[in-house]
Formats: C-alpha cells, sequence, structure tokens
C-alpha cells in the first residue's frame, strides 16, 4: 500500500508513483512502474526480487544516479531531512543533488572493488569525501577517518588508511565502502546487494555493523537483496518486486510467514531449507504463469514439496559406499612460490596441506568453506589444471595427477567442470551450439567419438543437449550474449555433458544467480545425476545449497580439512568450531 498524505508528513522518505525507464533500441523501456512506498525515521525497508526487477533502478533513481540512459518519467521522491521543508528529489538541480548526495544520502554498492579508484588509497579516498562536504582540514579529515575505519571494525585503521583496494579483502572493502558512505552522518543510507560477493561469516559480520551503526547513528536504511533470509534479518518492513512492479508490501514477517502474492510465495518456496530435504526445489513458475499478460496462480506441482526421508538418504548412501571410488585423493599437497622484487622465489604459500578423502560413484560430495579456505584449487588439482601438486589423485584406479599432453586430454573426457561465471565461461564469438560442439571435435580422434567427425553429427548431439538442459535447438545459432544467466550456465552444463563424463567439478555453479533460477540448475543437475549416472564434487560457500545437493560434505579451512561427514549430520550436528561458525552465519528465516 501507497503511503498516504497524512503518513508522510512522518516519514523520511515517500515515494510515489515512480516510473523510470531507459532508453532502448526503438523505444523506452520501463524498469520500474508506479511504485510507491515510504520509510520512516530509523527504520530499515527491504526491498527484494529477482535480477531486473526493478530493484537498483528504484535506488539509483532516489540517488539521482541514472545515468544519460534512464530518467524519471512520471511521480515524486520526497525526501524530509531532520527539521527541514520535505523536497523533491526528482525536481533539484544536478548541482543541487551534489549537496544531498554523500552527505544527508549515501549509498553502498554490490562490488566495493569497482566502486573505489584502484589508483589511490582507502584512506585517500574516504578523506575526499569527508572534505567535499564538511569544512575541515586535511589532518582533522584523516583523524576522522581513522575514527571511521575503528568504528567499521577494520583492523590496524592507522596502517590501513595507506593500504590500496587490491591489498585488502573484499570484506574489508566493503567495510571502506561503508565507512565512507557514513562519513557525513547521513539519514538515509542506501545499500545495493552489499553481501552477495561475499562469504557467508562475512557476509553475517557486515550486515551485524549495519543494523549497529544505523541504531546508533539512528539512521534509514533501504536494503536491496535477492535473499529473502538477509531480508529477515535486517529489514523491518518489505516490499517484493517483480518486473518493475511492486507486488506487496508491508511489515516483513507478516510478508514472510503469509505472503499473499504467488510470486512471494515462489520467492519463499525456492529456498533450498536446511531443515528439510526436498526432492527437488520449488520455482517461481511452479506458483504463477503469465498469460496474455495477465498473472495466473497456479497450485503447484506436489512433487516439488516431497520430503527425501531420513532412511531413504541413509540407504543411498550405503549403496554408494558399497562400490570402489570413482575418485581417490590422498595427502594432496598444493604450493604456490612467492617471488620477491627481483622474481626470485623468497617462500611457498600452501594452499592445500596434505588431504586425503575419496568419492563414490553416483555420489554428490559437498566442498564447502570461505574463500581460500582451498576448494577450488582442490577442485583444479583433480583436473590437472595447475601446478606445484604433490601427493596421489586416482581416478579409476589409476594415477592421473602428473598426467600431461595426450594422456591428459584422454582423461578430460571423463572429468569436466562447470565454472562459477558462466559468461566469462562462454566464447562470445562462438555459437552456442559451436560451444558444444567444440569438446566433440577436439577428440573426434579418439575411436569412440568417431563418429563425431562429422558436422552433422556434433549438431544433432548439441541440439538434443540443449534440449535436455531445457532450451530449444533453435538456441544453437545464437551468441552468449543473447541469454540470460541462469541460460548461459545450462549451456555450460550442456557443454560438460558433450562428452559423457563420469565426474563433473561444479564451482560455485548457481552462486551468481537469482534464488528462482538457482532452484531451476540444482533440480537440473539432479535430474541429470540420476539420468547419466554422474558423479559430482559441488563447490560452494552456502551450506544451505551444498546440503540440498550433497550426499557428503567436506568442510575446508586454511588449505585443510576440517570435518567430513553425511549433509545431515554436518548440518544438524556439527563438531568442530568452524563447521558451528559457518552454519551459525547462514541467516535464518522467519519463513514458514
Amino acid at each position: 500500500m501507497p503511503p498516504s498524505p497524512a503518513q508522510t508528513e512522518d516519514l523520511l522518505l515517500s515515494v510515489r508513483n515512480l516510473q523510470v525507464a531507459f532508453r532502448g533500441d526503438e523505444s523506452l523501456v520501463y524498469a520500474v512502474k508506479n511504485i510507491s512506498f515510504g520509510l520512516e525515521q530509523g527504520q530499515t525497508l527491504g526491498i527484494v526480487g529477482e535480477s531486473g526487477s526493478g530493484k537498483s533502478a528504484t535506488a539509483l533513481a532516489i540517488m539521482g544516479l541514472l545515468g544519460e540512459s534512464g530518467k524519471i518519467t512520471n511521480g515524486e521522491v520526497l525526501f524530509r531531512p531532520s527539521g527541514e521543508v520535505p523536497i523533491d528529489l526528482v525536481r533539484v538541480s544536478p548541482k543541487k543533488m551534489l549537496k544531498y548526495r554523500g552527505d544527508r544520502m549515501a549509498m553502498v554498492f554490490q562490488e566495493p572493488m569497482t566502486s573505489l579508484n584502484p589508483l589511490f588509497t582507502c584512506g585517500y579516498q574516504v578523506i575526499e569525501a569527508i572534505r567535499l562536504h564538511r569544512q575541515v582540514s586535511q589532518s582533522e579529515a584523516e583523524k576522522l577517518t581513522i575514527q571511521l575505519f575503528d568504528e567499521v571494525q577494520l583492523p590496524n585503521p592507522q596502517q590501513l588508511i595507506e593500504r590500496y583496494p587490491h591489498e585488502i579483502s573484499g570484506g574489508q572493502l566493503q567495510r571502506v565502502m561503508i565507512a565512507m558512505a557514513i562519513s557525513c552522518n547521513p539519514q538515509l543510507i542506501i545499500a545495493d546487494e552489499p553481501t552477495t560477493a561475499l562469504d557467508v561469516t562475512v557476509q553475517a559480520t557486515i550486515l551485524k555493523l549495519l543494523k549497529e551503526i544505523q541504531r546508533s547513528r539512528g539512521m534509514s536504511m533501504i536494503f536491496i537483496t535477492h535473499d529473502l533470509g538477509i531480508l529477515a534479518e535486517i529489514a523491518d518492513s518489505a516490499i517484493v518486486m517483480n518486473q518493475g512492479e511492486v507486488v506487496e508490501y508491508g511489515n516483513t514477517p507478516a510478508i514472510l510467514k503469509a505472503p499473499q502474492h504467488p510470486y512471494t510465495k515462489g520467492l519463499i518456496a525456492c529456498r533450498p531449507q536446511p531443515d528439510r530435504q526436498l526432492r527437488l526445489l520449488p520455482t517461481v513458475s511452479d506458483f504463477m504463469e503469465i498469460q496474455n499478460g495477465q498473472m495466473i496462480e497456479k497450485e503447484p506441482n506436489a512433487s516439488y514439496l516431497e520430503v527425501v526421508s531420513s532412511e531413504e538418504i541413509a540407504n543411498r548412501l550405503t549403496e554408494l559406499q558399497k562400490q570402489d571410488p570413482i575418485l581417490s585423493v590422498q595427502d594432496l599437497r598444493i604450493e604456490f612460490p612467492i617471488r620477491n622484487i627481483l622474481g626470485l622465489k623468497k617462500r611457498y604459500f600452501v594452499a592445500v596441506n596434505n588431504i586425503s578423502f575419496d568419492v563414490f560413484r553416483g555420489e554428490t560430495l559437498g566442498l564447502v568453506g570461505e574463500s581460500g579456505c582451498g576448494k577450488t584449487t582442490t577442485g583444479r588439482a583433480i583436473l590437472g589444471l595447475t601446478s606445484g601438486v604433490m601427493g596421489s589423485v586416482k581416478f579409476e584406479g589409476n594415477e592421473i595427477s602428473h598426467l600431461k599432453g595426450e594422456a591428459l586430454r584422454k582423461l578430460r573426457c571423463d572429468l569436466q567442470v562447470v565454472f562459477q561465471d558462466p559468461y566469462g565461461s562462454l566464447n562470445p564469438r562462438m555459437s552456442v551450439g559451436d560451444a558444444i560442439a567444440e569438446p566433440l571435435l577436439v577428440h573426434s580422434h579418439q575411436e569412440r567419438f568417431a563418429r563425431y567427425r562429422q558436422a552433422e553429427s556434433r549438431r544433432e548431439r548439441a541440439g538434443y543437449l540443449l534440449e535436455r538442459v531445457g532450451l530449444t535447438k533453435s538456441a544453437m545459432r545464437r551468441y552468449p550474449h543473447e541469454f540470460s544467466g541462469g541460460q548461459r550456465q545450462r549451456i555450460c552444463i550442456a557443454r560438460a555433458l558433450a562428452l559423457n563424463p563420469k565426474l563433473i567439478i561444479a564451482d560455485e555453479p548457481v552462486s551468481a544467480l537469482d534464488v528462482s533460477v538457482q532452484a531451476q540448475v540444482l533440480n537440473l543437475l539432479k535430474e541429470l545425476q540420476a539420468e547419466f549416472g554422474l558423479t559430482y564434487i559441488f563447490i560452494s560457500h552456502d551450506l544451505g545449497v551444498v546440503k540440498f545437493m550433497s550426499d557428503r560434505i567436506m568442510v575446508m579451512n586454511k588449505g585443510e580439512i576440517v570435518e567430513l561427514g553425511t549433509a545431515e549430520s554436518i548440518y544438524s550436528n556439527p563438531q568442530q568450531p568452524y563447521t558451528q561458525k559457518l552454519i551459525s552465519a547462514i541467516p535464518k528465516a522467519m519463513v514458514s
């Protein structure tokens, strides 16, 4: 419900009938369609929705940062700083908007590395923001910056002001951005997906920090996210957006416990629920569909709500472990040389430290841990994509850790990988059909792939795989930029399946996807495993996703295995403090 005129007197921010459009090739594309909402002083409003729903466009419109291609075509944004007459930000001149932006209102963006200038130190950039809006000397601004770095709990603030963005971690960069945002004590702060790129433990500390700063400074906050668990942790009220429209607006606990709109119901249902194991995840399309421009509510298929019993899970694991391991890793150690300024090796960094584990045929082993724990390096070592490998890696009983040349190429028919970034994994100059068929061409000299020496056979196989991952044969002629993120990841999965591999390493395959698209890809991976008898090593920092996918989970920290056990035992009864810390950091959504 939009705020009434009487209510707006108590609001710091009142958005009425806001409409935002961007220039398309032939006409305007409306990203935000006549939305209305209000934000009280000291409160947090959450905006949730999938990519393209209009969340970020709404925030950029409020901040006056739409750029040349976007414009507000209707509505008003009334901002009422304490003790001042409300001002309509839509009609404020760009020069006057500079006075408000950074001083009265500030923004924290999703990717801190691209928000900070790599040519200047972190301290210089915060000092610059302070001096732009406050009449203080260089030394006073430096003292304030050190105080701000201390307030956002950065280690060694006096040293950190001299560090460049590339010299500190992602979590520390986001703290620098928060320090910059609060440097002039704004009354409104907009946080646009500020924790999306962070590990779950770092995410938890950033959320806690934002809440503490908001409470101590009495700020209001708009928090944009696609994660309903985070929404439940931080927002007093929430709006749910879909295709530029507000489909639900109200108190956060009420929305999450009793959603009214089918889109909200779908968003809630498609999140993996660690306390129960569903056979498949529901998606938004199971709750609604669009017919002739009208939304039609659907009753979800009962199969998507089917819970896998503990007995079935235990029986599956027993059957898997009766077989010989398809992959056996023993005493794996990976070192990277650290060179001095003369380019000479000075010492070695141990990325993986003498780890051992087995993976059974048809199993999914989840690899979980924070960034830098050695998950991806372990996967790359198994695939033969990294140097400095010591120890033993056996595939189907054969040592593969030191294979090179043709022997390694033959092995890669059976070992494939799906990377985190599907766009970066596909050649932008190669059609989708050619990208999927390329492995068939590369390996067609082998007798078992001899039939793919003919272009028609390769096209036929590529078309079949596209249909199997939920796309159409007509997609073969199109290029990667013509697809959404979820569709591109399906294409990468199709390419990984081209050679009928036995084991696939999926390295953060859904971390860049919206929750509903994520559910579709996870369901697809499970269906393909059942159909083709695939074995997965599933790498992620999201324990909820890993638990849904995995038979067993291996927790890594600082290059070592901290804990290894069944998915249920790791989640419900973690033995090690590090695992307990990971699980406690998962946002606990107020979802029925």
